[in-house]
């Protein structure tokens, strides 16, 4: 699915050159489960932007089904995005004056679906992760675990290949954790890969094989036990 070939990234910050990622090399198939755990500033977040097509690399090749993401023009990789991949992130992104149902829409209407294509779709989807009595709530009538759960229906509109997950349950209570953890392992037991950037033991335990990030460097350990 992934490959990394001997990346790095580097950032220029008041006169000096500071390594986010060093020489990496990596491949993430398809239908992996994987965590990228390391304390902050590790370059985690980094990484996952190279996958996402998001930040270009200083030096090296990320491909993507055997294609080079960043010899793509910006239109391409844009509708890559669109096409194949799914986002969910910490703070949830959700538009804060739209309701749960028109926050999941939002994906829909930029790809040209009719609104009662979207409305049908977006209804279904946020029934699956169990908010059917919450569609016209507003983000604020949400508790933060409904709200994760809002981003992660949404996260399904274009029915992605990859879900790129960046600490989907660090603003979680236990039992939100709980149930976010369980809707990506049932979207990775549909045949999805998902690459999740995690400080959370809990959340690292679902993946198969956990990436730890140290100053820049991957150290790959495989076969993590699962607890999904």
């Amino acid at each position: 699915m992934f490959q990394l070939n001997n990346i790095i990234k580097t950032y220029e910050c008041r006169g000096q050159t500071v390594n986010a990622l060093n020489e990496t090399s990596l491949a993430i198939g398809d239908n992996e489960f994987i965590a990228v755990i390391g304390p902050s500033g590790s370059g985690k977040t980094t990484m996952l932007s190279l996958l996402g097509g998001m930040m270009a690399p200083t030096s090296g090749k990320v491909l993507f089904r055997g294609e080079s993401l960043y010899e793509m023009s910006l239109v391409e990789r844009t509708n890559l995005r669109l096409r194949s991949l799914g986002f969910v992130f910490q703070s949830f992104n959700l538009v804060p004056w739209l309701s749960a149902v028109e926050n999941v829409q939002v994906p829909l209407s930029l790809a040209g679906e009719s609104v009662a294509t979207q409305q049908e779709r977006a209804s279904e989807l946020l029934s699956r992760v169990g908010l059917s009595g919450r569609l016209n709530h507003l983000p604020s009538e949400l508790s933060q675990g409904q709200q994760q759960r809002v981003a992660l229906a949404r996260t399904l509109t274009n029915d992605p290949q990859v879900i790129l997950a960046d600490e989907p349950t660090g603003n979680l209570d236990p039992d939100s954790r709980e149930q976010v953890m369980k809707l990506l392992s049932d979207f990775h037991s549909e045949g999805r890969s998902i690459v999740m950037v995690t400080h959370d033991p809990f959340a690292a335990q679902h993946a198969q094989r956990s990436l730890s990030l140290v100053d820049g460097t991957i150290v790959d350990t495989p076969n993590v036990s699962s607890a999904a």
